[in-house]
């Protein structure tokens, strides 16, 4: 079961990684345009913007990171990063009304979340 637990923590850091570089480096190059459905003059417009959402996302990265490498703290900074990145992805597939980001964002922390909630209340 901690091995489930770590993949998902892991996974949901990897992708957060994944969206600071992207928003960071690549918010105005083909492949943000492209990821973002952007238009390149509004992509340079946003660009500061998309800088300092991909900072955030590197935070959530960082924290969820910070979770597998303190594993005597594991649950409690895991719950408290994966819950962050949940509200994140509903609130972005919210206001962009792009479902898809709750399923790329959200799901696999929700599945994190509970796999940890499970297994505390399950087997202590």
């Amino acid at each position: 079961m901690k091995f489930l637990q770590v993949f998902f923590v892991g996974l949901v850091a990897f992708e957060h990684i994944y969206f600071m570089i992207l928003e960071m480096f690549y918010w105005d190059k083909p492949k943000g345009l492209k990821v973002f459905g952007l238009t390149l003059e509004d992509a340079k417009i946003s660009k500061t913007l998309a800088k300092n959402q991909g900072l955030y996302n590197g935070f959530l990265a960082a924290g969820l990171i910070w979770s597998i490498v303190d594993s005597t703290n594991f649950d409690s900074i895991a719950l408290f990063f994966l819950s962050c990145a949940i509200v994140a992805g509903i609130y972005g597939a919210y206001t962009t009304k792009k479902i898809k980001l709750f399923y790329v964002q959200s799901l696999p922390a929700l599945v994190g979340l509970t796999l940890i909630i499970f297994n505390n209340w399950h087997f202590k």
